[in-house]
């Protein structure tokens, strides 16, 4: 389904499925929730983030994204409630297994993808430092903002680095380790976790222009890599995110 835009108002008048994202932006926290809808054929409209509108401000309960609202239920915007919230909508097809060891393995390898201490946040923080240092990154005024509003410390830029690396090793080794069992996937079937690897493999190496209309200020900023973190980024961590986009995912995304 092609992704329907509406204005503050009009997400907040209506009920049903509303999700508020930062617009021209592909997050990965907001992608993978256009991806859990998608799959699981949920209908829903999105809003694109205005920083000075009071009224989606108290609506959403933050100037963020992404934050989900269904009908009069309470904002989500944590990655877990909002896959729950989708899994509780459509049981199927089904992105947790229910089998309780599965599922637990399962949301380990979702926090490492999207937990305060996971890949997308300290990747976040990786590309911020090398805006305030001057070095890529983002622009030294957004590193600035983001830096601010998620807790960056130029002392510990060589943690945030230490620790994509270690992420991103760790993924790769769990998709050879499933391929050579004959899986394409980090699990036995397709479920968050891949539609999770999918989307956070953008914040390294961006879909194209065509597939990917994005802000070019952010698209520099992904693009960015220092050596290390470069040599980290084994093929297969790509190739498993092209065969999802190419089998369950949409493209081009609609920002």
């Amino acid at each position: 389904m092609t992704v329907q835009y509406v204005s503050p108002e009009e997400a907040i008048a209506r009920r049903g499925l509303r999700l508020v994202v930062v617009g021209k932006v592909p997050s990965p926290w907001g992608e993978a929730a256009k991806g859990f809808f998608h799959l699981k054929k949920l209908p829903f409209v999105a809003v694109r983030l205005v920083y000075d509108n009071e009224a989606l401000k108290k609506w959403a309960g933050q100037l963020s994204g992404p934050v989900v609202v269904y009908d009069d239920e309470p904002p989500r915007s944590g990655w877990a409630e909002i896959l729950m919230l989708a899994e509780r909508l459509a049981p199927n097809p089904e992105l947790l297994p229910l089998e309780q060891n599965a599922r637990g393995r399962a949301l380990l390898l979702a926090e490492k993808f999207c937990g305060r201490d996971g890949l997308g946040w300290n990747r976040r923080l990786q590309v911020v430092h090398a805006g305030m240092t001057n070095t890529g990154g983002f622009a030294p005024r957004v590193a600035g903002y983001l830096g601010g509003k998620y807790g960056y410390e130029a002392a510990d830029a060589a943690r945030y680095s230490r620790r994509v690396i270690e992420l991103l090793t760790g993924f790769a080794a769990e998709l050879h380790a499933q391929r050579a069992a004959g899986k394409d996937y980090y699990l036995d079937d397709l479920g968050a976790v891949d539609i999770y690897s999918a989307v956070f493999m953008g914040m390294f190496r961006p879909l194209s222009q065509q597939q990917c209309d994005m802000n070019v200020g952010i698209r520099a900023a992904f693009e960015w890599l220092d050596p290390e973190t470069q040599a980290a980024l084994d093929p297969i961590l790509f190739e498993h995110r092209d065969m999802m986009y190419a089998k369950h995912l949409e493209v081009p995304l609609s920002l």
